[in-house]
């Protein structure tokens, strides 16, 4: 007889089979790529289809180390995104509590017009005025060009998520800090910010994702200068520094260790990541 709870626990076993079929689509790439990385280059090319390699060849490790200059590369990797990620950080929760706790003329229309940016992909149109801009600075031949592009442009997922937060925060706190003196600024950075950790986690883990993972922008600024090269870049350039016309086996072994960084920092700050996600979506 068909009841209530029998109900219940097929709904609840349907959620959890169609959990577990996102979750393998998900994992799958990562672990291919892992599993990938320990084949010889022959078998890649000729068992692709093959997710478990037939002899381990952890020796794709030691080649990959030792010819993408992993040491120089990391370093310019971890240098990138730690510059890059303070300053998204700092640029982000600043827009978000302007937008958020602001007064003045064409406020809405402002964010509004930033949030429209949020549909628009340009790809890599800007790619050449952005050397352009950067080459009369004399930035285009290193990766403090980088930097200073991705911190001063805005990313509106970063600014949408800072915004909800603070629209959050009871505006009673901010009243009384002015009752006190503070002004503006001195509310955010005594108040506003220090209240701002989930919110500075998520858009933290975001920005070291995507600048971790930036490829195109980070090899235009440092083809003439391949030492300044982040750890992404490397990687790739491992296809072509084996025997083989095409050493897949080692570029993979480098996608794999590139990947270890990642990993870490979700797996550390990923109940903050949610906090900051989640907080600003109730209110009341």
């Amino acid at each position: 007889m068909y009841s209530a709870k029998t109900g219940k626990y097929i709904s609840n076993l349907m959620i959890y089979l169609v959990l577990f079929g996102v979750f393998c689509v998900t994992i799958f790439p990562v672990f291919y790529t892992f599993m990938a990385s320990f084949k010889s280059n022959k078998e890649i090319l000729t068992a692709g289809n093959r997710v478990i390699p037939t002899k381990f060849v952890f020796d794709n490790y030691v080649q990959a180390w030792k010819l993408a200059n992993f040491k120089q590369y990391t370093f310019n990797s971890v240098f990138m995104s730690v510059f890059i990620v303070a300053g998204v950080i700092v640029t982000s929760t600043v827009c978000g509590y302007v937008f958020a706790r602001g007064q003045f003329r064409g406020k809405q229309f402002l964010y509004y017009m930033i949030l429209s940016s949020m549909f628009v992909s340009l790809g890599s149109l800007t790619l050449y005025p952005l050397l352009m801009i950067a080459k009369v600075v004399n930035l285009n031949r290193s990766l403090w060009g980088v930097i200073i592009i991705r911190i001063f442009a805005v990313n509106t997922t970063n600014v949408f998520i800072a915004r909800g937060f603070v629209e959050s925060i009871p505006r009673e706190i901010d009243e009384a800090a002015k009752v006190d003196g503070c002004s503006f600024f001195r509310i955010f950075l005594h108040i506003i910010a220090p209240l701002c950790k989930p919110v500075i986690a998520t858009v933290g883990i975001l920005t070291f994702r995507s600048s971790w993972n930036d490829y195109l922008l980070p090899l235009v600024f440092t083809l003439s200068n391949p030492n300044r090269m982040p750890l992404v870049v490397g990687v790739v350039n491992l296809k072509s520094s084996g025997e083989a016309a095409s050493s897949w086996n080692l570029m993979l072994a480098g996608t794999a260790l590139s990947m270890i960084p990642m990993i870490l920092i979700y797996t550390i700050f990923n109940r903050y990541f949610i906090d900051g996600l989640t907080s600003g979506s109730v209110k009341g």
